[in-house]
C-alpha cells in the first residue's frame, strides 16, 4: 500500500535513515537523566553520533528518526553539534493504548502478552514511510537487529523497496516470544548487517545462517580531533587530585551488573590494600539507573580513594579532561556491543585494562602491542592484578599509552570508518556522486 507513493526526492547528497533501539526515545533519555532539548543541543559521542559524523565526512546525510509519545505529528529538530536532522514521529495510538493498559495494571497473562506485542506496535510505519520519502532516504539503518523495530523496518523496506541494514551495539538477546519465529525471516530479508566483533559475526552466522556477503565488520568511529591528552594539571587541580597521585579512571552508564562495576569495586579494594603507602585514586564518571546501588556499595565496602562524578556528561571535551587526569583506564564490563569508552581513553594516550567482554578483543587485537591488557570477566582478582601490574611500572605504562593512541589513529578514525560505511550501505547503488 506504500509503494504507490514512495519515490526518492532529489538530494545533493545520498541519505540514510537511522532509527534508535527501544520503543520510545524518552525511555532512553529518562534513564540517563537527559532532556530531549539537551539531546538535540549538547549530546555528542557514542556510536550514534560517531556514525553521523563519519557518514557526513563520506558525503552521506543522516536523518535520525525517533519515536515519541510526546508529539502528535512529525516534528523536526536539528542536532546542533552535527547539524543532522532529527525527525520525531508520534507513537501509534495502538501502542499508546497498550502502554496505558500495562501501566494501569493487568493480569499476569495479559501483561505478558502485551509486553510481547507492544514493541511491534511502537513504530508508526505509514508515517515513517511518508517521512522517508520527504527526506529522500535511500536506506534504513537500525541500531540493533535483535529487536522488534528491526523486524518492522524490514517489513516496511520490502513494501516500499528500500534496503534495510542494522548494526550490533550489544543487543544480542530477544525480548519477546514473537521474535523467535519472526527474526530469522528478517535476517534473511535485510540488506546487510554491520558488526564490529568477530564473536558476534560467528554467532549471527551460526544462529541465523546469514552469509558472509551480508555482513560487514566495521568498527565504531571516533573523532580524534576531540580526544587528546588534554590539560592534566588543571583537571587534577579542579578535582583536588595531587600531581603525584596515581589515577585509574572509568566512564559510562552506571549499570552495575552489565558494566561490571561490582567487579571493579572489589578489584579496587584489592589494589588499594596491597599498596597502602601510595596515593591511589579511582575516578568514576557517569550516572544511571543503578547509581543508588553503587553509592551503597561504595559506602558499605568503605572504599578508599574513590572520586565519583555522578552525572551524565554531555560535553565530550569535559570527558576528555577527566580522562586527562588519569594514568590508566579500566573497563570491567560483563557485556558490551562494541564499547566506545575505551577508544576514547586510548585516543587520550591511556593504556587500558579491560575484561574480555564482546568487542574488547577486537579493539585490543594484539593485546599489549595494541595498548592494553585483557582479563577474564567476573574475575576481580585478575582485574586487580592487571591494574597493579600497570600501575607498578610507570615506564611500561607510558609505552602502552603510546601504543593505544597509535591503534586508534590507524583503525578507528571518522574518515576510515565513514568510507567503509558508505561503501557497504550503498554497495548496490549506481547513482551516488
Amino acid at each position: 500500500m506504500y509503494a504507490s507513493y514512495y519515490r526518492v526526492s532529489p538530494q545533493t547528497q545520498p541519505a540514510i535513515a537511522l532509527l534508535h533501539w527501544g520503543d520510545l526515545i524518552e525511555d532512553f533519555l529518562d534513564s540517563i537523566g537527559i532532556s530531549f532539548e539537551g539531546f538535540c543541543q549538547e549530546m555528542t559521542g557514542g556510536w550514534m553520533f560517531g556514525y553521523i559524523d563519519a557518514l557526513q565526512l563520506a558525503g552521506v546525510r543522516t536523518v535520525l528518526f525517533c519515536i515519541s509519545a510526546q508529539v502528535n505529528t512529525p516534528t523536526r529538530y536539528t542536532h546542533l553539534p552535527t547539524g543532522a536532522t532529527i525527525c520525531v514521529l508520534p507513537a501509534p495510538k495502538s501502542y499508546r493504548a497498550i502502554h496505558r493498559r500495562m501501566v494501569r495494571g493487568a493480569s499476569y497473562l495479559l501483561s505478558a502478552v502485551l509486553r510481547d506485542i507492544a514493541p511491534y506496535l511502537a513504530t508508526p510505519l505509514r508515517i515513517l514511510a511518508h517521512e522517508l520519502r520527504q527526506e529522500g532516504c535511500q536506506a534504513i539503518l537500525c541500531q540493533e537487529y535483535e529487536y522488534a523495530r528491526f523486524d518492522m523496518c524490514v517489513l516496511l523496506g520490502q513494501l516500499i523497496g528500500l534496503p534495510v541494514f542494522a548494526t550490533f551495539q550489544g543487543g544480542d538477546f530477544q525480548m519477546s516470544r514473537l521474535e523467535r519465529p519472526l527474526r530469522p525471516f528478517s535476517m534473511q530479508a535485510c540488506a546487510g548487517l554491520i558488526v564490529a566483533t568477530q564473536t558476534e559475526v560467528q554467532r549471527v552466522q551460526s544462529r541465523y545462517g546469514v552469509p558472509s556477503s551480508k555482513i560487514a565488520q566495521i568498527f565504531n568511529p571516533l573523532d580524534l580531533s576531540i580526544w587528546d591528552e588534554g590539560d592534566r594539571v588543571t583537571t587534577r587541580a579542579t578535582l583536588g587530585i595531587p600531581p603525584e597521585a596515581e589515577v585509574v579512571v572509568w566512564h559510562g552508564r552506571i549499570d552495575l551488573r552489565r558494566k561490571g562495576l561490582d567487579i571493579l569495586t572489589t578489584a579496587w579494594e584489592q589494589v588499594y590494600r596491597h599498596r597502602p603507602e601510595r596515593d591511589l585514586r579511582l575516578l568514576l564518571v557517569g550516572t544511571g539507573s543503578d547509581a543508588d546501588q553503587l553509592r551503597q556499595r561504595i559506602s558499605q565496602m568503605h572504599l578508599p580513594g574513590v572520586i565519583w562524578i555522578n552525572e551524565y556528561i554531555l560535553d565530550r571535551r569535559a570527558i576528555r579532561n577527566y580522562l586527562a587526569a588519569a594514568d590508566l583506564y579500566t573497563l570491567p564490563s560483563r557485556h558490551e556491543g562494541f564499547p566506545v569508552a575505551p577508544l576514547e581513553a586510548m585516543a587520550c594516550g591511556l593504556p587500558v585494562v579491560a575484561t574480555d567482554a564482546p568487542g574488547v578483543p577486537d579493539i585490543l587485537e594484539k593485546g599489549e602491542l595494541s595498548g592494553g591488557l585483557i582479563v577474564p570477566r567476573e574475575d576481580a582478582t585478575a582485574l586487580a592484578l592487571a591494574l597493579g601490574r600497570v600501575l607498578d611500572d610507570p615506564a611500561w605504562r607510558c609505552e602502552l599509552g603510546k601504543r593505544a593512541r597509535h591503534r586508534v589513529e590507524t583503525s578507528f578514525s571518522l574518515e576510515a570508518v565513514g568510507k567503509q560505511l558508505r561503501d557497504f550501505l550503498f554497495s548496490d547503488s549506481s547513482n551516488l556522486s
